[in-house]
């Protein structure tokens, strides 16, 4: 193995650990993908988890300082194909390989970076904010799942878009007092969590609900190589939904609801039979 493959495998190796130390329900999905997919979705994972990390977590630092040098270093790696950080050198790789869409990487830099500053969305704000932060997302990865077939990527684009934002919107769910009480934020527009109730609740998952029947019709129409992974995340997320839709609303301002390891395990089973036998 010459120098420089050796020095992309490192630093491929590393988007792998970042993915599977940060969540591990996304590295199990990541593993149900054909072999030659993992990789690219691994590296495309870690760049977002980084520039995550710096707005949620780096408290003790200049985070304004750190994120305009993190944006500075992806324009670099992606300008001149190569980077000594290694999540950005990875990341560059799987970015030209695949033809990934600049504005996509500018978008979802614009709605991390908003969250340095910004505590609450009106209607625009917030749909603006889960394209940046999750819907472009997806569609790096689903330019990877057609092996950059743009006539595929082009019919599933918008099934994709509503899969991203199941899930962001999702994860606000989720993470609603975390967010609100450690960080100051309301994601959820012109949203006053003292007055959180069942009424509230209920608008915000009705539109989930329909964001996941429309991106339930691309997944089932993704390539076989990747559709077995994007259906288990797709039915891990819609579990953890059904589960939080079961409670009432103050049960989602005192606690991080969570699925058990032990039912994670029994998802994933139950899913791979289903596309195993052609149930899907």
């Amino acid at each position: 193995m010459d120098a420089l493959k050796l020095y992309d495998r490192v630093c491929a190796e590393c988007s792998v650990l970042t993915t599977k130390a940060y969540s591990t329900s996304f590295s199990l999905g990541i593993r149900f993908l054909g072999n030659p997919l993992r990789q690219p979705i691994y590296s495309i994972y870690g760049y977002v988890r980084f520039a995550d990390e710096i707005v949620d977590t780096f408290h003790h630092a200049d985070k304004g300082t750190l994120f305009e040098r993190f944006k500075e270093e992806t324009n670099r790696a992606l300008d001149e194909g190569i980077s000594l950080n290694p999540i950005l050198h990875s990341f560059q790789q799987v970015f030209h390989q695949y033809s990934l869409d600049k504005k996509h990487v500018d978008l979802f830099l614009q709605s991390m970076e908003w969250d340095l500053n910004r505590a609450n969305y009106d209607r625009m704000g917030f749909e603006q904010y889960i394209v940046g932060s999750a819907e472009v997302v997806g569609l790096m990865c689903l330019k990877v799942f057609v092996n950059g077939d743009q006539a595929e990527y082009d019919r599933l684009r918008p099934f994709a878009e509503r899969l991203g934002a199941a899930f962001q919107k999702i994860n606000f769910l989720r993470d609603l007092k975390a967010d609100y009480q450690e960080m100051g934020r309301s994601y959820f527009p012109n949203l006053d969590l003292t007055q959180f109730d069942e009424a509230t609740k209920r608008v915000i998952e009705d539109e989930i609900e329909s964001d996941f029947k429309e991106a339930y019709k691309g997944i089932i129409e993704l390539p076989r190589s990747s559709r077995l992974g994007v259906y288990i995340a797709y039915i891990y997320y819609l579990r953890l939904f059904q589960k939080i839709r079961s409670l009432p609303s103050e049960r989602i301002l005192e606690e991080r609801i969570r699925i058990p390891n032990s039912r994670k395990a029994t998802l994933f089973v139950g899913s791979y039979l289903r596309h195993s036998l052609n149930m899907l």
